[in-house]
């Protein structure tokens, strides 16, 4: 088959328009095109007045090595691409070795899983928070009623923090090997919409991710996979072998039960800091990364639809529209929106008592009044937070139980206007912009539980902002506080066998080892980390 990309037709176009525009790109026939199928479909709105679709498509043709040979300079002429996913080993008939172990049932976890599980390996998956049902009932309880379960919340539990935001399942990694079709394919085959394998920017959505998440660990536990929910590590025993390398030996559970375990994916999220402090405490290597820190943002969703779609706003095929903004401002820091989910809601994230986190939602019809967004800043270690591995995550509590208290100590968040916020005012009452936040939004001003470099680089990026999309910076535009879990504040450093730095069979993996950021690179990241750990099991 050959691949051609970059094909451009009206948004209006009828359902016999891709037919023609294919033999004409391509220069052939009607009767040398075969057949065809779309591969990816996106849309360029540069242009408001005139939106194109944008779309890959796969055809198949008479001749095609002639084809592929006059084409052979025109980069968007191709053969397509072997997307076909292969196990790179399976476990011998009757494997008795001890199980590999799964530490986490995120994204990354679930996908690490169930791969070993594809390959007969049977994994244990632990959780520290509940199953997926249970789990959404206890972050509801947060939502509704402001009560709080450390163990079970938006952070904690069966699917990870993805499981909670909007479901987006794209991503810039590099993917040689298509791993990341692996992943759609399987999420299609839990129960996910089939156009997620051809839409240019997929997304899933949380009711739709629960009952997915629900599949795979029948499939998982199908395939001789065991969960342990409710169920933290304690501790990794860690024993010095004859030669003084440092390798994993077993597993402390918070039941008190001792697990013997060789091979352990460490796929932790973000939000496990406890966990963080017992790996720097066992001596693994471990060491402070960058994140960012800032607010979330709302606006009606029909004023970015119509800044973004013109006179083509509201139209079905477009769905509700998305930004990506960033602005270098003059103290040095980026500014930039983060986690842009369109009509969705501000939710509650905090998984420790005292602290407040906001992060982003939407369901898959996305139908919500308002379009949300983090607008935060760039933090490095060396310049914000240089004091060890662990200061990260001090910098986030600080922040976040201010947070707590300028929302009223009562996991309300701090919220204000927009124009409030760039008059260094307080706000006292809410415009035309009604925020989502639930348990409340308490009005107040946001400086003091920001960073004095981010208040000022947010104030410095909004006016920006609203000269590339008209209506970014109106006045009653609501902010809530704090987004600070945009990414781990921590890296588990591994080696290129995906193994620790200085502690062999322990395989940090995904969002909170620090490899990934977001649904799709942290399954990605999970898929690879399973391989390699199964190719030490059973080499090639």
């Amino acid at each position: 088959m050959i691949r051609l990309t970059e094909l451009k037709l009206p948004l209006d176009h009828g359902p016999d328009a891709l037919e023609p525009a294919i033999c004409e790109r391509l220069g052939i026939a009607p009767d040398e095109l075969i057949r065809y199928s779309i591969a990816k479909r996106g849309n360029d709105a540069r242009k408001k007045t005139a939106i194109k679709l944008v779309y890959a498509i796969d055809a198949t043709v008479k001749d095609e090595a002639k084809l592929l040979a006059r084409f052979a300079n025109d980069p968007q002429v191709r053969a397509t691409p072997d997307t076909s996913y292969r196990f790179v080993t399976k476990a011998p008939a009757g494997y008795d070795g001890l199980r590999p172990v799964v530490i986490g049932a995120g994204p990354c976890g679930l996908l690490a899983a169930l791969v070993l599980a594809q390959m007969g390996f049977r994994p244990i998956i632990i959780e520290r928070g509940k199953a997926v049902r249970e789990r959404t009932k206890d972050t509801w309880g947060l939502w509704r009623r402001g009560v709080l379960d450390p163990e079970s919340n938006v952070q904690y539990g069966e699917g990870g923090a993805g499981t909670f935001s909007d479901g987006k399942l794209y991503s810039r990694i590099k993917d040689p090997r298509h791993l990341g079709r692996k992943v759609l394919t399987e999420f299609v085959k839990a129960g996910a919409p089939e156009e997620i394998l051809t839409e240019a920017h997929p997304h899933i959505g949380t009711f739709r991710l629960v009952t997915m998440v629900m599949s795979i660990r029948e499939t998982i536990e199908s395939l001789g996979g065991e969960y342990r929910f409710q169920t933290r590590v304690d501790d990794i025993d860690v024993a010095i072998d004859v030669d003084g390398s440092r390798k994993v030996k077993g597993l402390k559970l918070s039941t008190g039960e001792y697990l013997p375990a060789e091979h352990v994916i460490l796929a932790v999220g973000h939000s496990a800091r406890d966990t963080f402090h017992m790996v720097h405490d066992r001596g693994i290597h471990i060491e402070a990364k960058p994140f960012a820190i800032g607010v979330r943002i709302e606006h009606p969703q029909s004023w970015i639809d119509k800044a973004r779609y013109g006179p083509f706003a509201g139209n079905k095929i477009l769905g509700a529209a998305a930004y990506s903004l960033s602005h270098q401002a003059s103290n040095g820091r980026t500014a930039y929106s983060f986690c842009m989910c369109p009509g969705g809601t501000v939710v509650a994230a905090a998984s420790e008592e005292g602290r407040v986190v906001t992060n982003g939602m939407s369901q898959y019809s996305r139908a919500e009044r308002n379009a949300n967004s983090g607008i935060v800043v760039d933090i490095t270690p060396e310049r914000d937070y240089p004091g060890g591995p662990l200061a990260g995550i001090a910098f986030q509590r600080h922040w976040e139980s201010l947070a707590y208290v300028a929302g009223g100590s009562t996991y309300a968040a701090p919220g204000q206007k927009l124009g409030d916020f760039l008059a260094r005012r307080p706000s006292t009452v809410l415009g035309d912009v009604i925020p989502s936040y639930r348990p409340n939004v308490h009005l107040t001003d946001l400086a003091q539980c920001l960073p004095d470099f981010v208040v000022d680089a947010i104030r410095e990026a909004l006016p920006v902002f609203g000269r590339q999309i008209p209506g970014y910076d109106h006045p009653d535009v609501v902010l809530t506080g704090i987004e600070s879990r945009t990414s781990s504040p921590v890296r588990i450093t591994r080696g290129r066998d995906c193994q620790s730095l200085n502690t062999r069979g322990l395989y940090p993996a995904g969002e909170g080892a620090g490899y990934a950021g977001g649904i799709l690179s942290a399954a990605v990241d999970g898929i690879n980390v399973a391989e390699t750990l199964a190719l030490n099991l059973v080499p090639a």
